[in-house]
């Protein structure tokens, strides 16, 4: 269906692709593997028109293509659903669906009965049973990735590229996902699939193909190889992956927080959670772990100063009540959080690493109320050098970094504030094997120099590697806190699945 013959890409005389072939069959899926910075997202970029220009060339169904944006590529038959879906929130599914290919009656006039019509028999066709006038805002992440394959089917793409299509979603819907790719695999699909989930990949894909440093390594069949040689030829080199030690957490509590509860924005007499009380020692890392909805993210936020009208409760630094009315008061008590969304909320991505390093000190860059450049920069070095961030200096665009860099800058940042605790919210969050190492190794280091920890993870692996206590959170209440010694993938399961389910 697709061949790419000796691709390579450059940017600022850094090459991302190096003379790339491979090729994409009809009826299979196909697993593109490989460490953050290996060149996937470069590649998917080419091949889905948002980088015209490139050395090499594309044959898609036997003919050369080079497409000029991703509009004629879609409609070429080439889609891509990014991991940061393109949806417009207070837009219906089916307005979603025909954005910038409307129907039009005779009169020239918006169809809406026709394009109606066609969204339900997509979404029956994918077994999401919802209004087409629902709103996006109004379904999961799991349904709004489904209206992303609906937009792909509705153009009739012949190939599909799937990038990460499962990190922000539950098991359930992961499920439901992998059902659409065994169908559109019998309508002779051919299905590009990439994800750090080696699992995901082992269950679901015909094919593999490893990238590393912009070559690729090896292709071949899923079932000729196995997951320890997958790592091994992504990063070529033996990972091993760490595991927290036994370690002296302090006697005293470093944060607490008593009888905490956020309104939902929305709904009256409705909480997001309620009457939450926890505690936090120093030096000690405490893993939060829930399914969708179980108000992981939220609690996090509230306690930064992101929802202060709605927030009601205690919370105590050192043995200290304080107040947090916004996000600087929760800066300036010691805190400091590392969201979800590192592209969203984390990153001011069309600037460069230094700057996005230093926004969170600037008054203490500056002199008469100028910036001193040369302030900055040696911050920017000291982190770059510290985080071992892979960059070809600090001038570089942060949004042309790979995630696990893109992830280490947004550590970095609020590192310089020398926080006292630190809210991690999924820190390795759609980041390849040995940048999660390497992330794990940060979180370490900071607990041993006595930070206090809170990290919200929805992989169980991750939370049993690095905590020293887990706290288990269903539907905005704390449903259990084990100490890790006692803890176990059951006993965490058991209490975060929701009493109604």
């Amino acid at each position: 269906m697709l061949v790419v013959e000796n691709i390579s890409k450059s940017f600022s005389g850094v090459k991302a692709l190096d003379q790339i072939n491979l090729e994409v069959y009809a009826g299979q899926v196909t697993a593109i593997i490989g460490e953050n910075g290996a060149g996937k997202s470069t590649l998917m970029k080419i091949l889905s028109g948002v980088y015209p220009d490139y050395e090499g060339r594309i044959l898609f169904k036997g003919k050369a293509v080079n497409f000029s944006n991703p509009r004629q590529a879609q409609e070429s038959g080439i889609s891509i659903i990014h991991q940061e879906l393109n949806l417009i929130p207070y837009l219906s599914i089916t307005e979603n669906i025909f954005l910038g290919r409307e129907l039009t009656t005779s009169w020239g006039e918006l169809d809406k009965k026709r394009m109606r019509l066609k969204t339900q028999e997509l979404l029956s066709r994918l077994k999401l049973n919802v209004d087409p006038d629902t709103l996006i805002i109004d379904i999961k992440v799991g349904q709004q990735q489904v209206v992303e394959i609906a937009k792909a089917l509705l153009t009739e793409s012949e190939v599909i590229i799937m990038d990460e299509p499962t990190s922000a979603i539950s098991d359930n819907e992961v499920k439901i996902l992998f059902e659409i790719i065994n169908d559109l695999r019998k309508a002779n699909k051919a299905i590009v699939y990439i994800s750090h989930k080696l699992d995901e990949l082992f269950k679901i894909a015909d094919r593999y193909i490893i990238l590393r440093d912009g070559k690729v390594i090896e292709c071949g069949a899923i079932q000729d190889i196995n997951p320890d040689d997958v790592i091994h030829k992504m990063v070529g080199r033996e990972i091993n992956l760490i595991r927290k030690q036994a370690s002296v957490v302090g006697v005293e509590d470093l944060f607490s927080v008593k009888d905490f509860c956020l309104k939902h924005p929305d709904r009256k007499n409705e909480y997001l959670f309620k009457n939450i009380s926890f505690h936090l020692k120093k030096g000690e890392i405490l893993g939060v772990f829930g399914l969708m909805g179980a108000g992981r993210t939220e609690l996090l936020e509230a306690i930064f100063g992101i929802h202060p009208k709605l927030v009601s409760g205690e919370l105590k630094i050192e043995g200290h009540t304080i107040s947090i009315a916004s996000t600087a008061d929760a800066i300036k008590s010691g805190l400091a959080l590392v969201p979800e969304d590192r592209k969203k909320d984390g990153l001011l991505l069309g600037l460069d690493v230094q700057k996005n390093i230093g926004i969170t000190t600037l008054k203490d860059m500056e002199s008469l109320g100028l910036l001193e450049i040369r302030k900055e920069t040696q911050l920017s070095d000291k982190y770059r050098a510290e985080l071992k961030i892979k960059t070809s200096s600090g001038k570089q665009v942060a949004g042309d970094l790979s995630g696990g860099n893109q992830q280490k800058i947004v550590i970095a940042k609020w590192l310089a504030t020398n926080p006292k605790i630190f809210l991690l919210d999924e820190p390795t969050r759609g980041i390849d094997v040995n940048a999660k190492n390497e992330i794990y190794k940060l979180i370490l280091a900071l607990a041993d120099k006595g930070m206090g920890i809170i990290m919200v993870s929805s992989e169980l692996p991750e939370i049993l590697a690095v905590s020293d206590r887990v706290m288990v959170m269903s539907e905005g209440n704390i449903t259990a806190q084990i100490p890790i010694s006692e803890a176990n993938e059951a006993c965490i399961l058991k209490a975060a699945i929701p009493k109604s389910i």
